[in-house]
């Protein structure tokens, strides 16, 4: 099947989108390459909106680029555009490679594409984020990060900081709209304020985009619709978010992290030394650098192993007085 579906790729190649990474030219060891013995994968990634997309594209990049299983991956940053993403999806049912990986933008609207797949005989593999449940059938296992556990954590540390106290007033910076991490990382986190009873008015609640400039951009509009004054917690679904957020405030002439608190959600370098100068209370890590642990679990579904549905990768939390410590670390 592998040697079939090969012969077809070089066919077509040139029909793809963006070109690919982790060309696999031969290098002269017999990996890779012209070798016909390694997989050909698609992966349709959401963009590069944030440092933690791109060291996620990076990671995966370079791990297919050094697994002699693989001979090609082909990369398309679909610019956070579900509709280029489906039709990456296509091209790479035409090009019939032997795996797909998704990353997808939303968690709906995808039932036609991956039947497509699905009829094609191409496994498919989410990278980070989920679907609906409703399309659990048409994609083999999911490898990411549990975004509903993401939320708990920033819920159970809102909990401990403000609990026993006067009403706790919130405003939170929610990713892209239709988004599992948006979605999920809202879910937990509410889910633990109010089942530990916390005393809470959210305040405000709106889309940032998962980007600094909607960050800040929407920080501006609370500041200037609320105030900041009565306000005790920001919580912002992502580093980028919440760094824009972090800029209007201080613009504003308020200080973040005393003024008003805060919790970003990812864990990149640029969180941290916010974290170190102060302007960040808590970190709930994101880990973006799976791209080796993706790679096995693409040979694996190729080879037809059984996985489970979801399939974590590993993370923590961090505060004041873990940050100085852990920035060395940051490798995005």
């Amino acid at each position: 099947m592998i040697m079939l579906r090969k012969a077809i790729v070089g066919l077509g190649a040139g029909a793809l989108l963006f070109g690919s990474a982790a060309c696999g030219a031969d290098d002269g060891d017999g990996s890779g390459g012209d070798s016909g013995e390694g997989l050909v994968v698609g992966f349709a990634q959401v963009g590069a909106e944030s440092a933690w997309r791109t060291a996620n594209s990076d990671s995966v990049q370079a791990a297919a680029e050094a697994d002699d299983r693989i001979d090609e991956l082909k990369f398309v940053d679909a610019q956070q555009e579900q509709e280029k993403q489906i039709e990456a999806i296509r091209n790479f049912i035409t090009q019939q490679v032997d795996v797909i990986v998704l990353a997808p933008v939303v968690e709906t609207g995808w039932t036609d594409v991956l039947g497509e797949a699905e009829t094609a005989g191409i496994p498919v593999v989410l990278a980070d984020r989920g679907i609906e449940a409703a399309d659990e059938d048409l994609y083999v296992t999911r490898l990411g990060s549990d975004f509903v556990e993401e939320g708990r954590k920033a819920g159970s540390w809102t909990v401990e900081t403000f609990g026993g106290g006067e009403t706790t007033r919130i405003l939170e910076l929610e990713g892209t709209v239709g988004s599992a991490p948006a979605n999920d990382r809202k879910t937990g986190f509410y889910e633990v304020l109010d089942g530990e009873g916390l005393d809470y008015e959210l305040v405000d609640s709106q889309s940032g985009d998962f980007t600094a400039e909607g960050g800040k951009s929407v920080m501006e509009t609370f500041i200037s619709t609320h105030g900041l004054e009565e306000v005790d917690l920001l919580y912002a679904h992502n580093d980028e978010m919440g760094l824009g957020a972090i800029q209007a405030i201080e613009e504003a002439g308020f200080e973040p992290g005393t003024d008003v608190q805060i919790i970003i959600v990812d864990g990149s370098k640029a969180g941290f030394e916010a974290g170190v100068d102060g302007k960040v209370n808590y970190i709930v890590e994101c880990n973006p650098v799976f791209g080796d642990q993706l790679m096995d679990v693409v040979v694996q579904v190729d080879a037809g192993e059984e996985l489970e549905k979801f399939t974590p990768v590993e993370e923590g939390v961090f505060g004041p007085d873990d940050f100085e410590d852990e920035l060395p670390n940051r490798q995005f």
